[in-house]
């Protein structure tokens, strides 16, 4: 019985604890007045107020510190009394922090009556500097803050356009107004009563275990992605051992039976097994009666051959198939698009795969020559966000090869229907990232880049660029880098001419991203945009040259040296673009053969068959089965390739690539 009246003691304690805290004055009363009534007696730790004079003196003292700039009494009070744990714990705090330091710094430049002191500003200035570089510098890489870094450094700021919005008449008042809130609710959080301490840590315990749930179970996602790749790069890399050792044996068999090799046999057994990249220094001239030319060139060669003894895929009905992509439901329009597009992805690169894609191009899968009001193109436009989406990624995965990209390419109508779906899809991520890496991949053709920069996609990209944040890294990746390759050519250039100030800020914005992928693109657009006289003088006005310099602090060695060459462009004095060939020429040739089929093809599959429902290349086989026509690829003659442009890590790209292909030509 005593136990049992303990805790009921304790319990109406904290009652009377929390009706104190929430002012609910007539409550309290009532309840104190029925607990004496019925002999329950009270915990006496629940008997004091919450109202704290003291609390109340120290806001009000750090509110007049803010208000006369007082910066030493103001940081000696923040410092002992908001708990340390609060400060360097909490994201929130940290931000406001920052902020009061910038109040602190421009103090003396707006409230000064007439010059500031510049004795007592420069005290400012450099505390602010401290700052920067031993608390604050955990906020380096936050895209909000980067630009403030560069405050220190700025003779003017006042009249600096990144800073423009501090001198503004309602910046202090807003900043006051969030320290306020700031203080009330942490001197309150301080005497917080023990009953809604319970609930909280019980609902946070909850909420930790979901999050923790969560992260896992992205990890394992990436995890396995990561994997996947890792798994077909070890795949490709096998079967090109086991060839390389069939050419070998078979050239030793042949000097045994006193056949002997000549150069021009060596050169086409190489052109054969070596990459499309490989292929462009072989046809300009190699030497292969040189001792040990052939087998460094194999050595180089990390890209996957051609496979052998690959079975051929059986040959499909294409009549049927398209009529039932035009005239059959939404769900077998989605299930047919995804069979196609698996049936292209999961085959061997080699000889497989290129026939899997010949035969798409010659029956025309896409409709891309037909003149029908009703095609295969027009899905795209689906009212059904599955076909929706899984058109976009059969595009996408047609223009992730160069046969394919060219057979997309010959209907002008197709990149206007893909900018249309770009611009128009914002309710499915997936569908808007597999029509922009289609994109993405045909600005590899110098055409289809003047197409684009004409149809006023960098203005579009510049703009969903300006909030990083809510994009997912694919998104962000395949922007970033169509924005580059439109900006290599001269048209892009002076589109971004337009808007330069906007355009520097959004990429020297990106510059500081946690997504360290986009950063060689993000180089390759700003060296290359550097090269306009007017967007030199643009980024020297806004002091690019110090925001530069404050990542060379940070970045790795290879990050450094393409930002030396970006800030000896911005110094350069050249009045007009250096560029490697003529923008004027509109040469097919321009493209390198990039082939790269991403794992992203294929991630998040939006459908799944029911028991007894045909999905994949089961549903080809067993409903639109052709009649055999599959012969191996004629082997043709290979596409002129322009000289492979010699290329450093150390500098800034300069010509067009894919975030895939880029990956796979240069590892991180």
């Amino acid at each position: 019985m005593g136990d049992v009246l303990a805790h009921e003691t304790e319990l109406l304690g904290l009652v009377r604890e929390y009706l104190d805290f929430a002012e609910f004055e007539d409550t309290l009363k009532t309840f104190s007045k029925e607990c004496k009534s019925k002999g329950k007696p009270l915990s006496k730790r629940a008997g004091g107020s919450f109202r704290d004079p003291a609390s109340l003196i120290i806001q009000k003292e750090l509110i007049a510190a803010f208000d006369s700039g007082d910066q030493k009494m103001f940081f000696d009070q923040w410092e002992e009394h908001i708990p340390g744990s609060i400060r360097d714990g909490d994201s929130l705090t940290q931000k406001l922090e920052f902020y009061l330091h910038i109040h602190f710094a421009i103090y003396l430049l707006k409230y000064s009556a007439g010059k500031p002191d510049k004795e007592e500003l420069d005290k400012r200035i450099s505390y602010f500097k401290t700052y920067l570089e031993t608390k604050g510098a955990a906020l380096s890489q936050t895209t909000e803050f980067l630009p403030y870094y560069a405050l220190p450094f700025v003779p003017n700021p006042m009249v600096h356009p990144s800073f423009k919005e501090l001198f503004q008449d309602s910046w202090t008042p807003e900043l006051k107004l969030k320290l306020e809130k700031f203080l009330a609710l942490i001197f309150k959080a301080s005497n917080t009563p023990r009953l809604l301490t319970l609930c909280k840590e019980n609902g946070r315990n909850n909420k930790e275990m979901v999050q923790q749930l969560q992260q896992q179970l992205v990890e394992a996602e990436r995890r396995s992605m990561t994997y996947l790749k890792r798994y077909n790069k070890i795949q490709a890399d096998y079967h090109n051992l086991i060839g390389v050792t069939a050419e070998l044996v078979d050239s030793l068999e042949a000097t045994v039976s006193g056949k002997m090799i000549t150069p021009e046999y060596l050169q086409s057994v190489c052109v054969r097994l070596f990459s499309n990249q490989m292929r462009q220094s072989l046809a300009h001239s190699v030497d292969f009666t040189r001792p040990g030319t052939a087998s460094t060139m194999l050595r180089a060669s990390l890209v996957p051959m051609k496979l052998k003894d690959v079975p051929l895929l059986p040959s499909l009905d294409y009549e049927k198939l398209k009529k039932d992509l035009i005239f059959g439901s939404d769900r077998l329009k989605a299930f047919l698009l995804q069979a196609l597009r698996w049936r292209l992805t999961t085959s061997y690169p080699g000889e497989q795969r290129e026939t899997v894609l010949q035969a798409y191009i010659s029956n025309d899968l896409l409709d891309c020559h037909s003149t029908n009001q009703r095609n295969v193109l027009q899905l795209l436009h689906s009212q059904s966000e599955a076909v929706r989406q899984y058109m976009a990624r059969l595009v996408n995965a047609f223009a992730s090869l160069a046969e394919g990209r060219h057979y997309l390419a010959q209907n002008t109508k197709v990149l206007r229907m893909l900018e249309e779906r770009l611009k128009e899809e914002n309710k499915d991520a997936i569908t808007r990232e597999n029509v922009l890496g289609a994109l993405q991949k045909f600005s590899l053709r110098r055409p289809l880049q003047t197409a684009m920069i004409r149809d006023g996609l960098v203005f579009w990209l510049i703009d969903i660029l300006k909030d990083p944040d809510c994009l997912s890294d694919y998104t962000l990746e395949y922007s970033v880098a169509l924005l580059m390759n439109l900006c290599l050519r001269s048209a892009g250039k002076n589109m971004c001419a337009k808007v330069a100030g906007l355009v520097l800020k959004v990429l020297s914005d990106l510059l500081g991203h946690e997504n360290h992928e986009i950063q060689p693109y993000v180089n390759g657009a700003l060296y290359s945009i550097l090269s306009i006289p007017s967007i030199r003088e643009e980024a020297r006005a806004m002091g690019m040259e110090d925001i530069l310099r404050c990542f060379i602090k940070e970045g790795n060695a290879e990050m450094i040296r393409q930002i030396e060459f970006i800030i000896k462009q911005l110094n350069s004095e050249e009045l007009l673009d250096a560029g490697l060939e003529s923008d004027d020429d509109e040469d097919e040739d321009d493209e390198e053969d990039h082939d790269t089929m991403e794992a992203d093809l294929d991630k998040d599959e939006l459908i799944q068959p029911q028991l007894g429902e045909l999905s994949g290349e089961k549903l080809l086989t067993t409903e639109y089965l052709g009649i055999m026509t599959n012969t191996g690829r004629t082997t043709g003659k290979l596409r002129k390739v322009p000289a492979a442009v010699q290329w450093s890590a150390d500098e800034p790209l300069r010509r067009p690539v894919t975030p895939g292909g880029h990956r796979t030509s240069h590892p991180v």
